[in-house]
């Protein structure tokens, strides 16, 4: 399983309203994609996206922006991609009798891989890489000291 570019920009992204939420001010697109260093039209389309997934809110007026619509230790890695990616329609069952026995040892081993990435991701919030982000951050001061 590999994490598109689609996908790193917005975690990215949503890392940054993480470390803003408890202020409650939403952040702008150059905001957010000043600090990320993600392309503005791109980081719109993504918001769109994150905002119909119900994971953002957008705030109007001079003052507006995006908002998480949770806290980040409700949002689950999960939820994120199932939202930009949406999920992997298998018809297991449709083309058994079509498939070789090659081909059905494959899929089976991708789909074993498959549920075990998912069940990893539904382990972590944006909380945990939040937290994870910060105490490397530490490490790195720590260590340049």
């Amino acid at each position: 399983m590999e994490l598109s570019c689609k996908s790193e920009y917005a975690i990215l992204a949503l890392l940054e309203m993480a470390a803003h939420y408890e202020s409650g001010e939403p952040l702008q697109i150059r905001q957010i994609a000043a600090q990320q260093n993600i392309p503005d039209r791109y980081l719109e389309q993504l918001l769109a996206t994150l905002r119909r997934g119900g994971i953002v809110k957008s705030q109007r007026g001079s003052k507006g922006g995006y908002l998480l619509t949770r806290e980040p230790r409700k949002i689950i890695l999960f939820e994120i991609l199932e939202c930009l990616e949406g999920l992997e329609a298998r018809a297991g069952e449709e083309n058994v009798n079509s498939k070789s026995t090659d081909s059905s040892v494959i899929e089976e081993i991708w789909q074993e891989a498959s549920r075990a990435a998912n069940s990893i991701l539904q382990k972590y919030t944006l909380q945990d890489l939040c937290e994870k982000r910060d105490s490397r951050r530490q490490l790195d001061i720590m260590y340049y000291i």
